[in-house]
């Protein structure tokens, strides 16, 4: 029987700073996507990695915000090697067309955008919000930009899952709530135990081209993404989490990973507060990875399932197109 493989350590903590964990580091000529790069943890991301010398391109939905965040990000880095561009994760017509835009090769993709326990939304495809945006857009951009990372130099994707995974694996029987009562923290963690499971799979097709996938979670944050929360929820968040990061503290897994020499060639694994998580005991309070977010038989499965709904929903747009005016 294989041994696992040790967890790893660093010398960060929960309290490190993102331009802390890149100190040392040099990405000049590295080029570097953040998507949800023009607010809250996104730009201290790309600010980090801006900062260290990449090449960063902010993929964001609003992008006069992200003008502004870029060209803050130049003044305090003086990276001027800036780009913005559009881009709207839950609908995959945006997504297609930022991947066709894309040309040369990637070196860093972090999947940071999100949603957060909304109301009940839905796509175009029926398919809901927080599954749709948090894992299928994300899914649909990092396959569609993998012969990119493919060209990279030993390329790495982060994806930014929650704590709150912990609470709900994928319910492959009815992912989208079409039949069971809409539950916006369920459909939350489920979203988030996605993202987990896709580095997973992402990981183990993908190494042997040298590009590693992990998962992160960034820690308790005031931002933009608590805002469909309510005062009772915020509350008993922080009564679980105790004291909020700051954005940049909060940037700081992710940035270690996308970047650290300490975890090169690491894959396939969920980190917090800098080091690899240990595993989540059920019944305790939220912490850890949760063994359902590892299971590689549901990563493979997802990853088969989120390839058909993603070529039903180009389907059904190429149908629209060829239909006459």
């Amino acid at each position: 029987m294989t041994e696992p493989a040790p967890r790893v350590t660093t010398p960060f903590d929960a309290e490190s700073t993102a331009a802390e964990v890149v100190a040392g580091t040099d990405l000049t000529g590295r080029r570097a996507i953040v998507t949800g790069a023009s607010s809250g943890i996104g730009v201290e991301t790309a600010r980090a990695l801006a900062g260290a010398g990449a090449e960063v391109t902010l993929a964001v939905r609003d992008v006069t915000a992200g003008e502004r965040t870029a060209g803050d990000i130049a003044s305090t880095t003086g990276n001027k090697h800036l780009a913005v561009a559009p881009l709207d994760l839950a609908d995959q017509a945006s997504v297609a067309a930022f991947v066709a835009a894309w040309h040369g090769p990637l070196d860093i993709l972090v999947n940071n955008a999100g949603v957060m326990m909304t109301p009940e939304w839905r796509t175009p495809e029926g398919w809901e919000t927080q599954f749709a945006t948090n894992h299928l857009g994300h899914f649909a951009l990092a396959t569609g930009l993998y012969p990119a990372l493919a060209a990279g130099d030993r390329a790495r994707v982060v994806a930014l899952s929650s704590r709150g995974h912990v609470r709900a694996g994928v319910d492959f029987d009815d992912i989208h709530f079409w039949t069971r009562p809409y539950d916006p923290v369920i459909a939350y963690a489920q979203s988030k135990s996605a993202v987990v499971l896709f580095a997973v799979e992402a990981n183990r097709r993908w190494a042997g081209d040298g590009i590693t996938v992990n998962a992160v979670h960034p820690g308790p944050i005031l931002s933009n993404l608590t805002r469909h929360m309510s005062k009772e929820d915020l509350d008993a968040a922080v009564a679980v989490e105790g004291a909020f990061k700051t954005p940049r503290q909060g940037a700081a897994t992710a940035v270690l990973v996308a970047t650290s020499p300490l975890v090169e060639g690491v894959g396939g694994r969920y980190f917090e507060d800098c080091d690899e998580a240990a595993r989540y005991v059920p019944g305790t309070p939220p912490g850890g990875v949760a063994d359902h977010a590892l299971d590689p038989e549901a990563a493979a499965r997802l990853w088969q399932v989120s390839l058909e709904m993603i070529e039903s929903s180009r389907a059904a747009r190429a149908s629209r197109a060829a239909r006459p005016v």
